[in-house]
This record gives structure tokens, C-alpha cells and sequence, in this order.
């Protein structure tokens, strides 16, 4: 099926859902079925040096449909979701030159937010500034990170995952740099588009998708997910690093856990990764939900959208 510019409304088709769940699969299948390309919203994804943890499209599935911003930076970049708003819009303009369909595919409900409807603008932190939190983080813990922040933003404190130090000390980089509390940035203005954004949400059983992701992490280890982790080691204290997979084999690099240690704990962060994930798409109301294994009831319903 083959969407022509005859069509007045573009589309913008986010396949949602959370790790290990297929999601993959399925973008490629409807960019065949539309004839159209593939946005990656996995901000893990986008670093080049670590494809086999991260569950990167293969190259042959990249030579089949084109895929953007898969390993397009370095684990040394810095990058966020404003300028990843910036340079998906960029490439969702060039699609819609040719055609009224675009599909975009992920967990990385942030990244998923800037280009569905724009974030707020947030200032460039200071590499020292930066630097200074993190190594604040490495040696005080957490606990530091959150008595900071409700001293200089208890709005934004109330309202933060008091578990995720990568947002923590996002917002206090903002609060450090500026001097204002990094809620004061938060205009919760939606943004014009020139698409229609319709999401698709990828659900399983509890079981089956534990299951599933157990499974996974058994084909990263077959695949060389040891050595990938051993090549980035140098770069263990990156944030970019900083996440499941990596975490657990720099524990057993340094002879805290064995190897065998380390793929159980793979496996239970990426359980809980999904649970974190699942909840925090569950909060919007904007979200079509299908079990992924009726995908012949996916196609149907987008087959009539798009019509």
C-alpha cells in the first residue's frame, strides 16, 4: 500500500511499547506496507559503539527500510531531546516531500514527546557544571541529588521519579546553570504540526513478554555483548553508559559479580526497564492499544485511518 501526495493530512505512525516487545518488527513490516521510513525514538539507539546491547536494527534490515538516527552519535556526544526534536522534524519534512506517511518507533518517552508535540526550550549546561553533579552522584549517591533539588525546586521535586538520577540531575544542571528552578522552563505549550500524530501501542502478556526479553538477552550474549561492553569500558562513567546491559558487565569486569551474575541481573533491570516503561505510557489517553500478537488487526485499523 502505497500512501501518494493526492492525500491532504500527513501521518506521523509511532509504534510504542516496551522493550523486547517487538517493536521493531512490526515498524519494518508497515514502512514496507506504506512504502515509507523509519524515525528510531530509542535514545539508547543512537550510539554507534553499542548496537548488540542496545537491540539495534541489523544492517539488513536497514539495507531494507531506511532507518534515522541509528548510531549516529558517539557514547562521548551529548545530546538531549530538544535537539533530537530539531533533526527528527528536519527529516520528517523531507518525507512528507514524497510521502503523507512516516513511521517513528521507540521507548524513549521524552524523545517521543519533542516530536509529537514539542518540548520546552532548556538551556546548554556547562560541561564543567555537568561533570561537577555527576561526580556529586558517584560520590554522595542519589540521596545528595534529591536534597539539592528540593532545596532549589521543590515544585519540580513533588513531581520527578525520586528514582531516576538521570532526571534528577537533569533538572539540577538547569537550576545550576540558570539560577532558576528548571520547573520555571516548563511552559507545557503543545507545539503546531504540520502531521497527524497516530500512536500505536504495543502490549503482551506479562509472561510472554518477560519471556520474551529473557530470551534477548541470551542472543546479546551470543552476539558478543561481553566484548562490546569490554571495548566501552574506558567510557564507564559516561551517562551515556550509564544503563542496562553496560552496568552489569562493568560490575563483572571489576570482579564484583561473575559473568553468570551479571546476565541474571540483565535480565531482571530489563524486566523492571519495561515495568518503568509500561507505566509511563499507561498515563496517556492518546494511545492506541493492541496486543501485539493481532497485528493483521493493527494493519486493518490504520488501512481505514489512512484512507
Amino acid at each position: 500500500m502505497n500512501i501518494n501526495k493526492a492525500s491532504k493530512t500527513n501521518y506521523l505512525i509511532v509504534i510504542i511499547g516496551p522493550t523486547g516487545i517487538g517493536k521493531t518488527d512490526l515498524s519494518i513490516e508497515l514502512a514496507e506496507r506504506y512504502n515509507t521510513e523509519i524515525i528510531s525514538c530509542d535514545s539508547r539507539q543512537f550510539y554507534k559503539e553499542i548496537p548488540i546491547g542496545t537491540a539495534a536494527p541489523t544492517a539488513e534490515e536497514i539495507h531494507k527500510i531506511k532507518h534515522h538516527f541509528i548510531g549516529n552519535i558517539s557514547v562521548k556526544d551529548y545530546y538531549n531531546a530538544s535537539m533530537f526534536e530539531e533533526q527528527a522534524i528536519e527529516v520528517l519534512d523531507n518525507i512528507y516531500k514524497t510521502n503523507n506517511v512516516a513511521i517513528m518507533v521507540g521507548g524513549s518517552g521524552m524523545y517521543i514527546d519533542a516530536v509529537c508535540g514539542g518540548i520546552d526550550y532548556m538551556p546548554d549546561i556547562d560541561t564543567e557544571i555537568r561533570n561537577n553533579l555527576q561526580e556529586k552522584y558517584e560520590k554522595e549517591g542519589i540521596e545528595s541529588l534529591r536534597f539539592d533539588l528540593k532545596k532549589l525546586d521543590p515544585i519540580h521535586y513533588g513531581k520527578v521519579d525520586l528514582k531516576n538520577y538521570k532526571r534528577i540531575l537533569r533538572a539540577l544542571e538547569v537550576c545550576v546553570q540558570t539560577g532558576k528552578p528548571y520547573s520555571s522552563f516548563h511552559t507545557n505549550s503543545q507545539k503546531s504540526r504540520n502531521f497527524k500524530v497516530v500512536k500505536i501501542g504495543l502490549e503482551l502478556d506479562r509472561k510472554v513478554l518477560y519471556d520474551r526479553i529473557n530470551r534477548r538477552v541470551d542472543i546479546m550474549i551470543e552476539k558478543g555483548l561481553e566484548k562490546e561492553a569490554r571495548d566501552n569500558y574506558k567510557y564507564k562513567n559516561l551517562n551515556s553508559l550509564n544503563t542496562v546491559g553496560y552496568k552489569e558487565m562493568f560490575r563483572y569486569f571489576s570482579g564484583e559479580l561473575n559473568l553468570e551474575q551479571a546476565i541474571k541481573y540483565i535480565k531482571q533491570n530489563s524486566r523492571h526497564y519495561a515495568k518503568r516503561q509500561i507505566s509511563w505510557f499507561k498515563r496517556y489517553n492518546d494511545i492506541n492499544w493492541f496486543n501485539k500478537t493481532e497485528e493483521d488487526v493493527i494493519y486493518s485499523f490504520l488501512d481505514d485511518l489512512l484512507d
